[in-house]
């Protein structure tokens, strides 16, 4: 199970996952990034997100390939979105040290 919060202030919606970003929750994730793009910018957050399948994270490197800001809280987040950017990111920069963003 996937738990998606959206924040909008007007000029920027953040998104906060928490749980696996898996199955059915790829695409209920790809659909509320969807409509967050056409409002204005998009910053992810990803929380407590303990896992990531092969869907979930090729769906972050298109978010990352948009524009988007993605954010990593925690170790185990961090490791997983490391893993996605490193992929679509030739240049890789150190996380901070509770919250890292790209």
């Amino acid at each position: 199970m996937l738990k998606i919060t959206t924040h909008d202030n007007g000029k920027r919606t953040v998104l906060e996952l928490d749980g696996k970003l898996v199955g059915p929750w790829v695409n209920e994730l790809e659909r509320v990034w969807y409509l967050a793009e056409r409002a204005g910018s998009v910053h992810v957050v990803l929380k407590e997100v303990g896992f990531i399948d092969d869907n979930g994270k090729e769906l972050l490197a298109r978010v990352y390939r948009s524009g988007a800001e993605l954010v990593a809280v925690g170790c185990l987040a961090e490791a997983l979105l490391q893993d996605v950017i490193k992929k679509e990111s030739a240049a890789w920069r150190s996380p901070a040290k509770e919250a890292v963003s790209w």
